[in-house]
């Protein structure tokens, strides 16, 4: 899972990268609040992930015995040991895009490191595709799971436990336009709460069974699956179940910082599964039954209630920051080029990550509801849910492989040392979970499959679209020596014309002069770049030239992380010496209107699919904060 921007702070080491003391909250409200952001997910794992695993190597009627649950527990204990602490606590928060983390954050800083590289850029994009199955799954399996706790309660409530888990996720998108600014406040607490309360009901159970801390020698792991043989492979897919929700502590990197991640992660999350785990291990030896729900079956008649009222509030916070993430890996796809402009509006006047993005959340919902209705289980959505994390994770084992290298200057046997047996453990768990690809596990290879081809179609044809209009455009220092030394008319105020190649005459000026034949007093060629850093410095935000006594050429720059602001940003060149009035100040934009091409560098149906995302595009002046009264549009029709 990837979430960022739920954090109840922004931390100062979002673009610096050091884990310097943040500025407005204390190492403690950190740590608090990032136990339940970054932990939410990962957290809620034991409502399902011993059953499944137990389930998936023995079937549902018959007992499990000692050996296939000393196994489990020890393949439970040595993925949260290998994959969590070392692949990701130890080694992946030291790989910081400028204070960032996240799969894209790192193929950006990977990308940087060799100097641009196709390969590299698909790594992220097969990443950022496969966490939108991660992003509908995360929810309805989550609070499915804790739904699920009341047909314990009585049998009478089974028929209720799909209308109920859809009318809290609706409630729970409903509300999401309001930002999470307040609800986050309450995230670090309750899932305290949560850890606190899996843990003491962990404790009685390994008293009674003490057996099961025999779980942390390896080679009960090791053994179960030598005389397994397939079974144990396919059980390994569901035991992956435990890690899901790592990502999300490596992706909100920028918001805590690494010492409140690690500490949050070492001294309450590993503790408290752990216990948790081996008390359901424990129960299920005590009682074979108990695999039906071991997790609330560990809690007394009187504790169940409230429990099954506790795991829906923690499975709310573990979705609504994997929704919150699905906004935020948006965001960044955008700025890097992968997917056209969307509707970002932000919810919060002091947190740069709260953000809520209409579409995004619309299609989540729909996803959801629709994965709700088509599994009705956790049991079934569990199979469909490892694919898409244990692929994101391979990704990210293979881009920190080159960060390692040519970022960290490791030699390559070094590097391939280091990450190599982390890798092999993230494709045997991918290999384990694609034998469920016929049981659920199409449907994140399905959307991922589509995002893919939408995220490849749209950075694809922008190519040949910037390619094709250079080709028509007239060199813009050309330009500027013709009408220095012949000039048409001048009106009074300024003209800023915005382009995405400041080398050619943007065409909304080559339009305005021949139509209307006249010139302003001050022109301006605005170019907006998005640099590979989550953030810029105010002070690199705008590169001023002179061109000549009445052109100029305005560079902002923003990170992949940032929602641009031009106004905010013109603001600093006033201080670099340009004199301009906002207010007699006209932005001129052209509108193109996209035609297919007889012969194009993409198939027929491609075109027409570039051509539907370039219409689903939000409109330059909102995404760009330009002010509406300001701006003139100039249409022109280009066939791609």
């Amino acid at each position: 899972m990837t979430s960022t921007g739920t954090a109840s702070s922004a931390s100062s080491e979002a673009g610096s990268g050091h884990d310097s003391a943040h500025p407005t909250a204390s190492f403690g409200a950190l740590m608090l609040g990032c136990i339940g952001v970054v932990y939410g997910d990962i957290g809620t794992s034991p409502l399902y992930a011993l059953r499944e695993s137990v389930l998936a190597a023995v079937g549902p009627n018959v007992p499990a015995s000692e050996t296939v649950v000393l196994g489990i527990l020890s393949l439970i204990i040595w993925a949260l040991i290998l994959v969590v602490t070392v692949k990701y606590v130890v080694i992946l928060l030291r790989a910081d895009n400028n204070g960032e983390g996240g799969t894209l954050a790192l193929m950006a800083l990977a990308n940087r490191a060799v100097g641009g590289s196709s390969m590299l850029v698909l790594l992220g994009i097969i990443s950022g595709a496969l966490f939108y199955g991660d992003a509908m799954i995360t929810p309805a399996l989550s609070v499915l799971s804790a739904i699920e706790g009341l047909k314990l309660a009585t049998p009478a409530f089974e028929p209720y436990v799909v209308p109920i888990t859809a009318l809290i996720l609706v409630t729970l998108f409903a509300v999401q336009s309001r930002g999470t600014a307040k609800v986050a406040a309450f995230f670090g607490p309750v899932t305290l709460v949560w850890f606190i309360a899996i843990a003491g009901a962990g404790i009685p159970q390994i008293a009674r069974n003490p057996t099961v801390l025999l779980a942390f020698n390896p080679i009960h792991g090791l053994s179960f699956l030598l005389t397994h043989g397939v079974i144990g492979f396919m059980t390994l897919g569901a035991v992956f179940l435990v890690v899901t929700g790592a990502e999300a502590l490596y992706a909100d990197l920028g918001h805590f910082g690494k010492r409140p991640i690690r500490a949050a992660w070492l001294c309450v999350a590993l503790p408290a599964l752990t216990i948790n785990y081996l008390g359901q291990g424990a129960l299920v030896l005590a009682d074979p039954k108990a695999i039906e729900n071991p997790f609330f079956l560990l809690y007394p008649d009187w504790a169940l209630l409230p429990m099954i009222a506790l795991a829906t509030a923690a499975t709310v916070i573990a979705s609504q920051a994997v929704i919150t993430g699905a906004y935020s890996i948006t965001q960044q796809a955008i700025q890097l080029g992968l997917l056209p402009r969307f509707e970002i509006q932000h919810t919060s006047e002091s947190l740069i990550g709260q953000i809520y993005m209409p579409r995004v959340n619309t299609a989540l919902l729909i996803g959801v509801l629709l994965l709700v209705g088509l599994f009705r289980s956790s049991g079934a959505l569990a199979s469909a849910y490892g694919i898409a994390v244990t692929g994101t994770m391979v990704v990210t084992a293979m881009m920190a492989f080159v960060v390692i290298w040519k970022v960290w200057r490791w030699s390559m046997i070094a590097a391939g040392a280091l990450i190599a047996p982390l890798l092999a453990l993230d494709l045997t768990f991918l290999s384990a979970n694609l034998l469920k690809v016929f049981e659920g596990g199409w449907m994140p290879l399905a959307l991922g499959s589509v995002v893919m081809l939408m995220m490849y179609t749209w950075r694809r044809g922008s190519k040949l679209l910037f390619e094709k209009s250079r080709k028509l455009e007239f060199p813009l220092a050309d330009l500027v020596a013709m009408l220095e030394k012949r000039p048409p008319q001048r009106v009074s105020g300024t003209a800023v014309f915005l382009t995405s190649d400041p080398v050619s005459a943007p065409t909304a000026l080559m339009h305005s002069l021949k139509h209307y034949k006249v010139l302003h007093e001050k022109n301006v060629i605005l170019t907006i770049e998005t640099a590979p850093t989550p953030r810029i410095d105010p002070a690199d935000r705008v590169r001023l030239e002179e061109i000549s006594a009445t052109f100029s050429k305005v560079t902002l720059r923003f990170g992949f992380m940032e929602s641009p602001n031009v106004p905010k940003a013109l603001a600093i060149a006033r201080k670099l010496g340009w004199q301009f009035d906002i207010m007699s100040t006209s932005f001129f934009l052209s509108r193109r209107a996209l035609k297919p091409a007889a012969h194009s560098g993409m198939p027929r149906w491609q075109d027409h699919l570039f051509i539907a995302l370039s219409r689903s595009a939000n409109d330059a002046t909102d995404y760009f904060q330009i002010p509406t009264g300001r701006v003139v549009e100039v249409g022109t029709q280009v066939t791609i």
